[in-house]
């Protein structure tokens, strides 16, 4: 059957894209007419893109991560009276400059976010957001607003004396991404998100307010029974109570429940090592309390739409935006918005994946677009 360019309705066509095995076990064939490497398994997967993008054609896209690499130099940078934060920088220092911005709010950063990028080309800047991961104060709600972090980023940006860079976030990362970019699209040569959260009502009710319950009955009722059921009229605010509790032992008990909420959801298969990160007291205790808390008050946006209204503000901005069709932590409803207030970013639908990064079909795909970003800003 010959493989090519399927026009549908509404200027989007779809196109054949694969999973691959590991590198190791990949064979060398010349490309075939059709444009396939024929070692390849065949295993389709939906490719939503613009029509105004190009087809890449005859060149082989880099699928794994990079291997693991170590900062060359890091630092704590003090942003307010209250507030110092954690960076890092890694890769080539010449490169083309961009930064990670973590999820949660609250995640914090690992080592492996790294190996997102090619580390010859990129000049890989990390950094733990307030509150979070090696930040200081630990799990601190003042002064921690979504303006805030935006404020650091730019803080940051000055402080390494980067001109621009690219911008890249998945989650809430993809949340504060677009946030920044919003705010100083100059500065921004591209963008890469996934997992898209446009933190509206419906995307909270969705996952902390029952919708989610309807696919994971089991992991809904741990998390919803830790509250009494005079309580749960809003789940969201019953926590936030108890994450701000006098008692840190109330606090840490909600903490891992709400962690462990996410973190059973985050992949399409049960992960085994993310589950076990809510019983960190430390990570679990940043982790919902910061997140909890911007959810409480809405992502200190000043309407429900704020980020789909904002849009022509970076409809410019070279963007690729991943997104797993099996993600119950952010359904692909908010990536389907996104992309129809914003058909000129390229939408990636991995069939077979859910929300995290770490899912091989999700990392595959955000590899392409950092290798694809690199003829674009190079």
């Amino acid at each position: 059957m010959k493989l090519g360019r399927i026009i549908i309705p509404r200027h989007i066509y779809i196109l054949p894209s694969f999973s691959l095995p590991t590198s190791s076990s990949i064979r060398s064939f010349p490309p075939s007419p059709n444009h396939l490497n024929l070692s390849f398994p065949v295993r389709k997967r939906a490719t939503i893109r613009s029509m105004s993008d190009s087809i890449e054609t005859g060149v082989p896209q880099r699928r794994s991560l990079y291997p693991p690499i170590e900062p060359y130099n890091n630092g704590i940078l003090k942003v307010s009276d209250t507030h110092t934060l954690y960076w890092e920088q890694s890769g080539n220092p010449d490169g083309h400059p961009v930064v990670f911005l973590h999820g949660g709010p609250g995640g914090g950063t690992s080592p492996n976010n790294r190996r997102f990028f090619d580390p010859e080309f990129y000049r890989i800047v990390l950094f733990d957001q307030r509150g979070a991961g090696k930040s200081t104060p630990h799990a601190c709600l003042e002064e921690n607003t979504t303006w805030d972090l935006v404020n650091d980023i730019e803080k940051l940006r000055e402080h390494l004396q980067i001109p621009e860079w690219q911008v890249f976030g998945g989650s809430w990362g993809s949340t504060l991404a677009l946030t920044y970019s919003q705010s100083h699209p100059d500065k921004v040569t591209g963008l890469v998100l996934r997992g898209i959260f446009l933190i509206r009502k419906k995307e909270i009710d969705w996952f902390y307010e029952g919708g989610a319950a309807a696919i994971y009955p089991d992991a809904w009722e741990e998390f919803r029974d830790l509250i009494p059921e005079n309580e749960r009229g809003s789940l969201v605010d019953a926590y936030h109570k108890r994450l701000n509790s006098d008692d840190l032992e109330t606090q840490y008990a909600a903490a891992r429940a709400w962690t462990k909420w996410e973190m059973v959801t985050a992949h399409l298969l049960p992960n085994d090592g993310n589950i076990q990160k809510a019983e960190d007291d430390k990570f679990s205790l940043a982790f919902a309390r910061i997140e909890n808390h911007y959810f409480v008050n809405k992502a200190f946006f000043t309407s429900d739409s704020h980020l789909l209204d904002n849009i022509d503000k970076i409809r410019h901005i070279k963007t690729t935006i991943v997104q797993g069709r099996y993600d119950v932590v952010c359904p692909m409803m908010s990536a389907w918005d996104l992309h129809k207030a914003w058909p000129e970013a390229d939408l990636k639908i991995v069939g077979d994946a859910g929300h995290s990064a770490n899912e091989p079909g999700i990392a595959a795909e955000l590899v392409v677009a950092n290798e694809k970003m690199k003829a674009f800003v190079g």
